[in-house]
């Protein structure tokens, strides 16, 4: 004769408390859209890599926070995400916004074009301060005039300010939002993804020209799906990623990737 799982919660109480703890848990950690469609994203066009990201791509709205291996490793970093950028922008009208702190790195002409950003379509703030770049971060998100934003940041982004973004993001028609912080400036802040770049050597073209740029890039964390590291060049004419090799740190990385 079997057991009522009622019986055994009744004789066993801390039985109980575990299954009511594993009750909450699953409530917490489920989907909260509702039944509304899903949140848009940005595929990467990498099955590879995309397989790793929830929704099949980066989430539209919230804050994609991307580093730099190392401190001189920077412009590399903000190479891939104007990359990023350049990709979202092929498939949608608008401009791009980025607001830089002092000291960062800014984009000129010639490496946009390079990229396959056309510099007509993007607009460029100098801010005096990582607290200038979150206001004006905000202000756009809210306006919901353009399709992607980008802040140069000097300390990194602190959880408040993150939390912010979060909450100005939420709505219809999200841009794509990247962070760009320093090596060194790692904190909890809610990010949706959190991307590691470090540059490789590029390709060069028949005439031993520098063709397309590549970067190793290792997903460091990524809300509801699993790190990984890739070794990826950027194709700046069909606006997209080709993936050369995956690299040995994946399994690593996909064990602490959960945030």
């Amino acid at each position: 004769m079997g057991l009522d799982p009622a019986d055994e919660t009744d004789r066993d109480p801390a039985r109980g408390l575990r299954q009511a703890r594993l009750a909450a848990l699953r409530v917490r950690l489920a989907p909260q859209d509702g039944g509304r469609d899903p949140r848009p994203v940005l595929p990467l066009g990498l099955p590879a890599l995309d397989a790793h990201l929830p929704g099949g791509g980066l989430v539209l709205g919230p804050p994609h926070e991307i580093a730099p291996a190392t401190p001189a490793d920077t412009i590399a970093a903000l190479g891939f995400a104007l990359a990023l950028c350049a990709r979202h922008l092929a498939g949608q009208p608008g401009a791009t916004l980025i607001v830089a702190a002092p000291g960062q790195p800014l984009p000129y002409g010639h490496g946009l074009a390079g990229l396959g950003l056309d510099p007509t379509r993007l607009l460029l703030l100098e801010a005096g301060s990582d607290a200038e770049v979150f206001r004006a971060l905000e202000a756009a998100l809210h306006a919901r005039a353009l399709t992607a934003l980008i802040g140069l940041l000097r300390d990194g982004m602190p959880l408040k300010p993150g939390r912010r973004l979060q909450l100005a993001a939420e709505g219809p028609d999200p841009p794509l939002l990247l962070i760009l912080r320093p090596a060194e400036a790692g904190m909890p802040n809610g990010a949706a993804t959190r991307w590691r770049i470090a540059p490789a050597p590029a390709s060069r073209d028949r005439f031993g020209t520098l063709d397309r740029p590549r970067w190793r890039a290792r997903l460091e964390r990524c809300r509801n799906g699993r790190g990984g590291d890739w070794l990826l060049e950027w194709d700046h004419a069909a606006h997209r990623l080709h993936l050369l090799e995956p690299l040995a740190g994946d399994a690593a990385a996909a064990g602490r990737s959960r945030a």
